[in-house]
């Protein structure tokens, strides 16, 4: 005797059939036209008219009259399969039946008639003997798995082609995908929902590699940028083949990065280039959240605490919720008991016996949207009435004692019966706070909400939460943020459990408990910028004291309104060679320009000072204080000294008035790289793993013929450093190593803010931007590394294919001087070169900007200075 389950009838939806109708791991074959012949004590009644679904656990037959309820009889259920003849007898065409689902499937799969008792399914189909109706099955799988996809043109060349199935919301699809150099196609085995699927590949936007059941086997295609759905989700049997058609479509991108982080959006959301919206949907996908696949939904925050008041204050801090805590913990009471349970379990323990994103909180918010997951996920009815999506204060309410995720809301427009509420009335559209004149009024000013000054600026503070540093381990538990060990990446290794019913059950619980996204930040997260901000706090490892990072009075970088800066930099890409000049006998290192512009001094490897007048444009001084190379030099204020830096551990100061040495600091056990001067400090690094900050006034300052210097602190390396910076308000100086670390340090005090090896090779140059909030080095490796100085995380990392050996930025935008002589322009929020500008016949060694962005000097290892202009 088969059981049966009478399903619903989808009226709301446009096609009855569905594949949420199968279970987990159950397939979809094909259709046949069918009969069901409802009969009483042998009689027969009526004949209904449909169609069978033959899947690989059970039948389904669909009738055309849609009053009519779907029937599915799982075969693991049929004890019995007969054959009907067309006289009406019953001879039986298989007896008593004990054999494996795929036999089952098969008998039933092309036999004359299907015949289940009490249930008589008519079809009509030609094979008299099993065994060779089961030949003609494998003839059909091999015809069906050889059938090549008719491709759009014929002259598409084919790269590769694999199985893999189809992901949507509860429900994946076997069939064959295969990607040609202009088409991306997937052709499902049973032609559902239609025959193929394609994609052409100029119209790719984004890519993304997925986790699938905690397993690495999706990828995910988008054709448009800021869409949350996909245009195709696959998931594949073997990791190598989605790793290599991910190859062949990164390859075929023009603006695809194919190694992007989420570091690289974290520059263009801190500079205001991404709005807090966009810049969690990049997260988002970052960390595999994707709307097909319902136990890694998207994952955004509540904002609004506020859902009694008539008008919603965005400029009131009570408003919003507390973004530093897990919505679990918001209840003081609640998280005093969940801790007091947590302390007394055994390991492993967990605060949270629920997570923040599991299919059934999904489809709770979605049930307005898309009922039908919800019935399938519910066997075929709604929750308890009391228990569904009804008011947005109230589902707030009873998330304060529970979890979170993203949220949904929709009007009952589909006008379905959902229930009655305790008190009688009628389960219909989402009830309001009262601050929203409509559902329209309420999603925007949700909106507004979260691109508000207070969200921008505690934002970073959930980022930690859900994507961060407080997701795992010793931060999260004291966070208060423990969820179970199942919910997390690592959390269970399916390839190991042998026992396929065993793995089944597991992967159900995965699927249905909810999973933790992917951790993309192990440091703690910047904070956005804003416009009002002008300190910063030292992360908590640090002295936890204040520094400034935009001097008082300063306006911050984002509201220069200099016509000048802006447009030049808009104009960098248009830099035209106006002049050269080889006044050296080896490479150019530094280069200083007086006020007026007049006059630019040059130092070299040829150990020699050089003056070159830009007006007679003739070389007016060379002045050699050593036989060593001078690798820097700098011009003081009130254009009457230069003082440069020498690899015979000296630093030399030169009066331009009297013409000669005025006096020489001996200052370093090796030597001298770079220095720096701010405000009667001298900053000096040197090859002897020492920053040295002196304290001095030039002499032609003072009455004396002598400068008098007093070593104020000394910044120890490891290593050897190679290049210091500072800040516009010479609070801060970054070091960069021989051995690629790069250090910020606190001139307040004296002490190391953070230490990133970001580099494989000696780090060549470094430099804040101009609002002192970001860091850029560039090295040997041929990489451009951007870091938050609040927090020390690497952002924003680019690579190039050589050596970028100095450079100037704005804070968006980069020139940069090559190993090869070429002037590169990088778009840093772009992750791209914008530019290759054809400069020195050798490696770009030092480059010169004046203060209105108008006019460039470089110098290079071909002896050569090069004077550039801008052109609008």
């Amino acid at each position: 005797r088969a059981r049966c389950r009478v399903l619903f009838c989808s009226a709301f939806s446009k096609f009855r059939f569905s594949l949420l109708l199968l279970n987990l791991e159950e397939y979809y074959f094909e259709q046949h036209t069918a009969n069901h012949i409802q009969n009483k004590g042998g009689q027969y009644e009526r004949k209904i008219r449909g169609s069978l679904k033959i899947c690989s656990k059970s039948v389904i037959f669909e009738p055309d009259v849609i009053s009519q309820p779907i029937i599915k009889i799982p075969l693991r259920d049929c004890i019995k399969i007969g054959k009907h003849g067309e006289n009406g007898s019953n001879r039986h065409f298989a007896k008593y039946v004990i054999v494996t689902n795929f036999i089952l499937q098969v008998l039933i799969f092309l036999s004359q008639v299907y015949f289940i008792k009490e249930h008589n399914i008519v079809a009509p189909y030609k094979i008299e003997r099993v065994s060779k109706a089961f030949h003609l099955f494998l003839a059909i799988c091999v015809v069906i798995l050889s059938n090549k996809i008719l491709f759009q043109s014929v002259s598409e060349k084919l790269h590769m082609e694999c199985k893999a199935e189809m992901v949507t919301p509860l429900v994946t699809n076997p069939g064959h995908v295969c990607i040609t150099d202009t088409n991306l196609y997937f052709q499902p085995l049973n032609g559902y929902p239609k025959p193929v699927v394609q994609i052409t590949l100029q119209d790719v936007r984004r890519i993304y590699k997925r986790r699938h059941g905690l397993m690495p086997l999706g990828l995910e295609v988008f054709c448009t940028e800021d869409d949350l759905c996909s245009d195709i989700y696959l998931k594949f049997y073997e990791p190598q083949d989605r790793d290599d058609l991910y190859f062949y479509i990164a390859t075929y991108l023009e603006h695809h990065v194919a190694e992007r982080t989420a570091e690289s959006y974290t520059l263009q959301w801190q500079r205001g280039h991404l709005s807090n919206y966009q810049y969690l949907l990049h997260l988002n996908n970052l960390a595999d959240r994707s709307c097909n696949d319902l136990s890694q939904y998207p994952v955004f925050p509540w904002i609004i605490n506020d859902y009694c008041s008539t008008e919603l204050d965005l400029s009131n801090p009570g408003t919003f919720r507390d973004l530093s805590r897990p919505v679990g913990a918001l209840n003081k009471e609640r998280l005093e008991r969940l801790l007091t349970r947590y302390q007394e379990m055994p390991e492993p323990k967990f605060m949270y016996g629920s997570h923040y994103s599991s299919p059934g909180y999904v489809l709770f918010y979605l049930v307005r949207i898309a009922p039908e997951y919800m019935l399938c996920l519910q066997n075929g009815r709604f929750d308890n009435a009391d228990r569904m999506f009804n008011s947005i204060a109230e589902t707030w309410k009873n998330c304060l004692d529970g979890a979170t995720d993203f949220k949904e809301v929709g009007i009952n427009s589909l006008k379905l019966d959902l229930g009655k509420r305790q008190g009688g009335q009628m389960v219909d559209d989402v009830e309001l706070p009262p601050w929203a004149r409509s559902p329209e009024d309420f999603l925007q000013k949700s909106k507004d909400a979260l691109e508000s000054n207070y969200v921008s600026e505690h934002l970073h503070e959930w980022i930690d939460l859900i994507f961060g540093y407080k997701q795992k381990g010793s931060d999260a538990v004291e966070a208060h943020n423990v969820f179970h060990p199942l919910t997390y990446e690592g959390g269970v290794d399916l390839n190991s459990i042998e026992d396929p019913d065993e793995k089944v059950a597991m992967l159900t619980q995965i699927l249905e408990f909810g999973q933790t996204p992917k951790q993309l930040f192990v440091t703690p997260h910047p904070r956005r910028i804003t416009p009002k901000l002008k300190t910063v706090t030292q992360a908590s490892d640090f002295t936890g004291q204040q520094f400034n990072v935009v001097s008082p009075g300063e306006e911050s970088f984002e509201d220069l309104t200099e016509e000048s800066k802006s447009l030049a930099w808009n104009n960098i890409t248009k830099l035209q060679l106006q002049e050269q000049y080889k006044i050296h006998k080896e490479a150019v290192t530094g280069i200083a320009v007086s006020c007026n512009g007049s006059s630019v001094f040059t130092t070299s490897q040829d150990s020699t000072l050089k003056m070159f007048s830009k007006e007679s444009k003739m070389l007016q001084r060379s002045i050699s204080f050593s036989n060593m190379a001078l690798s820097s030099c700098l011009l003081l204020p009130g254009d009457a000294t230069v003082i440069s830096s020498s690899w015979d551990n000296n630093v030399y100061f030169y009066s331009i008035a009297f013409a000669r040495r005025q006096d020489t600091l001996m200052g370093h056990d090796d030597a001298v790289s770079k220095i720096c001067w701010h405000d009667n400090r001298l900053y000096s690094a040197s090859w002897d793993s020492t920053v040295k900050v002196w304290s001095g006034v030039p002499a032609e300052m003072t009455c004396t013929r002598r400068q008098q210097f007093d070593m104020l602190a000394e910044l120890e390396h490891d290593v050897s450093v190679n290049t210091i910076s500072l800040n516009a308000a010479s609070t801060l100086l970054v070091s960069g190593t021989k051995e690629g670390t790069v250090n910020i340090w606190d001139l307040t005090t004296a002490t190391i803010l953070h230490q990133i090896p970001c580099h494989s090779g000696t780090v060549c140059d470094t430099a804040f931007s101009p609002d002192s909030r970001h860091v850029l080095s560039t090295g040997e490796d041929g990489c451009l590394n951007v870091i938050d100085v609040q927090t020390g995380m690497l952002i924003s990392s680019l690579t190039s294919d050589e050596t970028q050996r100095c450079f100037i930025w704005d804070g968006n935008s980069v020139l940069s001087g090559s190993q090869s002589g070429e002037l590169l322009v990088w778009d840093l929020l772009g992750g791209k070169i914008s530019e290759r500008i054809q400069g020195h016949a050798g490696a770009v060694t030092c480059i010169w900007m004046n203060e209105q962005c108008s006019s460039i000097i470089t110098g290079g290892e071909d002896r050569q200075i090069m004077f550039w202009k801008l052109q609008y």
